[in-house]
């Protein structure tokens, strides 16, 4: 654990914060009456998920293509889910000459052209360029239904074998029968300039790691995943916005939770104290001094209370309280994972998954507008609708990991809870078969993301709203990527 001590206000920052963004109408829906809805939304549509042409290893002869959905016709061309008429993304520069931007507040985004969109020529169903426009959840076929044998799993990539925070990923293979959309490599610049701040703040603002663990910080390759994330982020100073809280969450989980130190026992107690770094405390005159020392007792700490004090600058109120909203979500999650690890409860599968729509990624894509430079108004984000958007896309992309981190898990000392896990035991299937069924019940959870993604868009035509479920779906998109690529972490078993 890095050497204790007290945090205080940091005397100077690595970087400037982005200005806060100007606060969107509360009624924006008056504005948009005399415009054509239809040819708007469906060109959102259409936009979601871009064709990707990507080389890809080609299925196993008794799997459908990873990410392809027979009966979906392929989209049209559409811009980048990233692209927004009014908020164009940065150029990439050389990296010699490459400076930070200047902050900047962009305008408030606009709808997007009405005109319908040219039609592209087919692509292969490897492109994943499946559009939100069908409607009904589909759930997979033929997964791995003959010919499958539970082997070995795949040897895990050795430490020494870390890739280089800026350079490109390793490719790794996509899970089989996986619904997903490729996503366009990560601009490089900005990967290794993002690469470059997280270390420094790391390392020298709030002491997150001893050297020993240094690899395991290069190995994550936040600064890939956060790119791939947040394709719309104006610039590099909005990144680190996302990329802070990325790896303080990761440094609660892993020093409290998990394995560099982390025990079920207290858990309560750690995550309470840890949780005034976002939501502070508000005592009385004697006892505020020593509740301010401990912010910067532990490194969990420090790192939470430095990542929100970036964020609070750059977000509005709205933005930065829905924030700690969620984070009190992701922290109930892992206390009932705690409390069934102290009592060995092996949970019903609903039961997991209930807990997995709190132990998720969700406060990630849910601070998308922040990082993209503007705000989803607090009424618009709060509709039933938009928060059954997000629940979903938390849920998906958290059995992505369940998936992805399945043999890893499984390596690690002491019993993990993951889905395939809990489904072989409660459901009495193989290991095998609970990890196809594990596939199927993802594939499931993106299908009614997508259809309920395409109805609020349909009912809710604001600018914001497009723009925030665009940003959703890129980070959705994002983060399976960086599951895929980073072989540092993660390898999948032989199923196949």
């Amino acid at each position: 654990m890095p050497d204790s001590g007290s945090l205080g206000p940091p005397t100077s920052l690595p970087e400037q914060p982005p200005a806060p963004p100007a606060t969107a109408p509360d009624a924006p829906a008056a504005t948009v009456t005399d415009r054509p809805v239809a040819s708007s939304v469906a060109h959102f549509l259409a936009g979601l998920h871009p064709p990707v042409t990507r080389p890809s290893s080609p299925p196993s002869p008794s799997m459908p293509p990873a990410s392809s959905n027979p009966s979906s016709p392929p989209s049209p061309s559409m811009p980048p889910a990233s692209s927004n008429p009014s908020s164009p993304p940065s150029p990439s520069m050389p990296p010699a000459s490459w400076a930070p931007p200047s902050p900047l507040s962009p305008p408030a985004p606009s709808l997007p052209p009405t005109s319908p969109p040219a039609t592209a020529p087919e692509t292969s169903a490897a492109t994943g360029s499946d559009s939100v426009v069908r409607r009904v959840p589909v759930g997979p076929t033929g997964l791995g239904t003959t010919a499958l044998s539970l082997a070995r799993r795949q040897a895990a990539v050795p430490p020494d074998a870390v890739p280089a925070p800026s350079g490109p990923s390793a490719e790794g293979p996509v899970v089989p029968g996986l619904y997903h959309h490729p996503i366009p490599e990560p601009d490089p610049v900005r990967v290794a300039e993002v690469s470059r701040r997280i270390k420094r703040w790391a390392e020298d603002e709030v002491r997150l790691y001893p050297e020993e663990w240094e690899g395991q910080f290069d190995g994550f390759s936040v600064g890939r995943y956060m790119v791939a994330c947040h394709p719309d982020a104006p610039t590099v100073d909005h990144l680190m916005l996302a990329t802070r809280l990325m790896v303080a969450e990761n440094a609660v989980d892993d020093c409290y939770c998990e394995d560099h130190g982390g025990s079920p026992v207290g858990l309560g107690g750690r995550l309470l104290l840890a949780h005034t770094a976002l939501d502070h405390l508000h005592t009385t005159a004697e006892y505020a001094p020593q509740w301010s020392e401990s912010l910067g007792s532990d490194a969990p700490r420090r790192a939470y209370r430095s990542a929100m004090d970036h964020f609070v600058r750059a977000a509005t109120p709205s933005q930065a309280d829905r924030y700690r909203h969620d984070m009190a979500r992701l922290h109930l999650g892992y206390l009932a994972e705690a409390a069934w690890a102290e009592t060995g409860h092996v949970p019903e599968v609903w039961e997991y998954l209930a807990m997995r729509q709190f132990n998720n990624f969700r406060p990630c894509p849910t601070i998308t507008d922040t990082v993209g430079g503007y705000e989803l108004p607090a009424d618009l984000h709060a509709r039933p609708d938009m928060q059954r958007v997000i629940a979903l896309a938390g849920n998906a992309t958290t059995i992505v990991n369940d998936l992805y981190s399945y043999t890893k898990e499984l390596d690690s000392p002491g019993r993990h809870l993951n889905l395939p896990v809990v489904i072989a035991e409660r459901e009495h299937l193989s290991d095998r078969d609970a990890y196809l069924k594990a596939v199927e019940v993802h594939n499931e959870l993106m299908h009614a993301f997508e259809a309920a993604a395409a109805e609020l868009a349909a009912d809710c035509p604001v600018p914001a709203v497009l723009r925030f479920l665009r940003g959703v779906a890129a980070w959705v998109d994002g983060n399976h990527d960086w599951h895929r690529t980073n072989t540092y972490r993660y390898s999948l078993p032989d199923f196949w």
